[in-house]
């Protein structure tokens, strides 16, 4: 059976992710304080204790996503021998856990990984001024259709798909007004379903340009290795594992679209047939079940969920 681990992005996060990890296994616990040291801050408080409007900030949610994957891939290493060279083909993650994916393959360090995050949490808030930017789900809408709604609404300004998540769920990103036309074209096209998103900034568009400068600078800073396996990245929806490449596409990933379900796809046609979700949530292993029904799905982001998944093997 080929596996692949796959890591999710933002809107994962909840209030208590992790605190079982961290109170039964000392690995678990170890991740979180190393975060917590690396941002010079308690992070982990926020992310057990909350509140959760803290929790969902960009610049918070991003490295607390992570850390919370990678405490639980952690402990499925140290408790459970799980060997990702030997027992998974590949890795990849949504948006922000192409990180966390890339860490846990061993080509960032933890470190390195959550100051990445928080300078890339900040940077796309402060991309674009509050209010002038905008995200928005359409929900039935294939790739062509969205893209070309996206493309009719954009006008004299910026309306992009920005996550091509599964057939019949597309999101786009770009100026409000633009956004708020696209929607109502949507609708005037049949679309089942087409809103506003609740988020902080219009994501994966090319108004997310000052933040891909400001991750150039970082990223150029930080210390890639080779993954252990290689990545199905975002940006190309097929996988990679030159860290002079990998850095590129997390700059490109900034402003780019996220291809996943292409990258669900090419897993599939790699032979993949089980995929594991690693921490907080099932959004990922939801998408997986629509994009390629024959693929098995697990989630890993709990003390049972470990052992579930250790009995499965």
């Amino acid at each position: 059976m080929k596996k692949a681990l796959l890591f999710p992005g933002q809107g994962s996060q909840t209030v208590g992710m992790g605190l079982e990890l961290a109170k039964q296994f000392s690995v678990a616990k170890a991740v979180f304080d190393e975060v917590d040291a690396a941002l010079g801050e308690k992070l982990s408080t926020l992310i057990f204790e909350g509140p959760q409007e803290a929790l969902t900030l960009t610049e918070n949610a991003q490295p607390a996503i992570m850390a919370t994957s990678l405490a639980a891939f952690r402990v499925l290493q140290t408790e459970k021998g799980f060997d990702l060279a030997r027992q998974a083909a590949f890795v990849a993650g949504h948006s922000l856990g192409e990180y966390s994916a890339l860490c846990a393959a061993g080509a960032l360090s933890l470190t390195d990984t959550a100051r990445l995050l928080r300078v890339r949490g900040k940077a796309m808030q402060a991309a674009v001024p509050a209010g002038r930017g905008a995200m928005a789900a359409l929900l039935g809408a294939d790739y062509e259709t969205a893209t070309a709604i996206a493309a009719e609404a954009a006008g004299d300004g910026i309306c992009c798909l920005a996550n091509d998540n599964a057939p019949g769920q597309a999101v786009i990103s770009g100026t409000k007004a633009s956004v708020e036309r696209a929607i109502e074209i949507a609708k005037s096209k049949g679309i089942k379903r087409a809103i506003m998103l609740d988020v902080s900034a219009p994501f994966h568009c090319p108004l997310m340009a000052p933040a891909s400068g400001i991750m150039a600078e970082a990223l150029s800073a930080a210390i890639f290795h080779a993954p252990v396996v290689p990545v199905v990245t975002n940006i190309t929806a097929a996988a990679e594992s030159d860290p002079v490449i990998l850095r590129r596409l997390l700059v490109d990933q900034v402003t780019g679209m996220v291809r996943w379900r292409e990258t669900v796809s090419y897993l599939k046609a790699q032979g993949v047939t089980r995929v594991i979700e690693i921490g907080a949530g099932k959004v990922l292993s939801g998408l997986v079940k629509r994009i390629e029904p024959e693929i098995e799905a697990m989630n890993i982001g709990t003390p049972a969920d470990i052992e579930a998944f250790a009995l499965a093997e």
